[in-house]
């Protein structure tokens, strides 16, 4: 199966050190690049605009406002997983992973710019606009997954998915500080947010254009192109592919227990990831500065996150790193529901940052650990196939909480703490080295 990736052949060993060393450095430029959109759009900046501007100007109360933004996400994650069957087998026979990829860092990059019109009112604009971005965004996540095992090996795995990871959120972290640099001198002018905060989306845009396309230069095709089956459409191939795959859960028991556990876990992470801003905004009072600035420190707990847990990894292992994340993520969402004052709510966000960047490269790394060679674009794909139907149930079922009560986000956020305690007993059920020999058996 190739849910949204192509199976991938071992590279070849005639590549240079050299060689392999250009093209991780432009996989981990590309995550500079592309780490504006989750920290501007989708977690700081234009949640809250859609909530607070948008859907407000068009009559909605805070509610219905925070069930349409969810729906919105939710939306462009079941898009993801309809479409990766069809993508996975399409790359598979094309050899067209790299041009898929393209694709989507394109349609990313105009769709985000063309936030630029969104205002007051215009909900329908906003909402096509957000589902579309957001889907081609996470398209291209999974796809620049599947290329890890290709550019490292087991060894050093953990320590690439590392720095990429620390360099998403370092990426996302300048980003922010030049929104804020613009959005106060916007404030400082009489401008009100519906006049400055499109153009934010812009600077997203652009950041992405200047540092994701240069990994299309250097990063080569590996996958060959292959004859399609008579008789067989893409779709069909796809379809068929993830059948087989979840056939072979008994088999890859512990790899299938991991994803199930990062799609646990990923209800949670994805569920505060787009909607820790509206609570600040809804519960703390936070202005768009305040809500920029909380991202900046979330951002630095989780840069120091992904290199510390990137780093040990390869030192305690992969099981006890994602332990660590997990209990970690598990803490800082209790303390932030019932965070007293500012103070209490400052430390939690700050631990949340650091289980974020953790919990990301350990699973990320873990899931490479215990894939079959030869495997790694399929296995990735149900990887990615895991992520997306998470970050359909988690912030639609925060949604819908916040619906049903009137806006009560307290316990709306409250209600993740399930996802991530589930996760934390499935962990633990994860036995590596019985995994990773079914992985070299197969």
């Amino acid at each position: 199966m190739s849910t949204s990736a192509p199976t991938m052949e071992k590279p070849a060993t005639t590549q240079s050190p050299e060689n392999n060393k250009s093209q991780a450095i432009a996989w981990v430029l590309y995550h500079f690049g592309n780490s504006g959109y989750p920290a501007v759009v989708a977690a700081t900046i234009f949640n809250t605009f859609f909530v607070s501007v948008i859907a407000k100007g068009a009559g909605f109360d805070k509610g219905t406002s925070t069930l349409l933004w969810t729906l919105a996400v939710g939306l462009s994650n079941l898009l993801v997983v309809v479409s990766a069957p069809l993508l996975g087998a399409l790359c598979d026979y094309s050899a067209a992973k790299k041009s898929v990829l393209f694709g989507a860092t394109i349609g990313c990059i105009i769709l985000t710019s063309l936030l630029f019109f969104t205002g007051p009112g215009s909900v329908v604009l906003a909402f096509a606009l957000i589902t579309l971005s957001y889907f081609m965004f996470s398209t291209g996540e999974n796809f620049l997954a599947s290329f890890l095992p290709e550019i490292c090996t087991s060894e050093n795995m953990g320590r690439v998915s590392g720095w990429g990871c620390t360099i998403s959120h370092l990426g996302a972290l300048i980003i922010l500080l030049a929104c804020k640099a613009y959005v106060d001198w916007a404030q400082a002018t009489g401008q009100q947010p519906a006049e400055y905060i499109p153009m934010t989306a812009v600077l997203v845009a652009i950041n992405y254009a200047i540092f994701g396309l240069p990994f299309f230069a250097f990063v080569k095709e590996h996958a060959k192109p292959k004859t399609l089956p008579a008789g067989q459409t893409y779709w069909s191939i796809g379809t068929h592919r993830l059948m087989e795959t979840l056939n072979d859960a008994p088999k890859f028991q512990d790899l299938f227990r991991l994803l199930l556990t990062v799609m646990m876990y990923t209800c949670g992470t994805s569920t505060v990831v787009v909607l820790a801003s509206v609570f600040a905004h809804e519960v703390m009072g936070f202005t768009v500065s305040d809500a920029i600035m909380l991202f900046i420190v979330i951002n630095l707990t989780a840069t120091g996150g992904a290199y510390v847990f990137g780093e040990i990894q390869d030192r305690v292992g992969s099981k006890q790193t994602l332990l660590i994340a997990l209990s970690l993520w598990l803490l800082s969402v209790l303390t932030l529901t019932f965070s007293p004052d500012l103070t209490i709510f400052w430390i939690a966000a700050s631990l949340a940052g650091a289980a974020n960047g953790g919990s990301f490269t350990a699973g990320r790394a873990t899931v490479g650990l215990l894939t079959p060679e030869g495997r790694a674009g399929e296995f990735f794909g149900l990887w990615g196939l895991a992520c997306k139907t998470a970050a359909i149930i988690g912030p639609i079922s925060y949604g819908l909480m916040a619906y049903a009560t009137g806006g009560n986000h307290r316990l709306a956020i409250f209600c993740t703490c399930i996802f991530f305690g589930v996760a934390l007993a499935l962990a633990t059920t994860i036995n590596m080295k019985r995994g990773q020999e079914a992985a070299r058996q197969s």
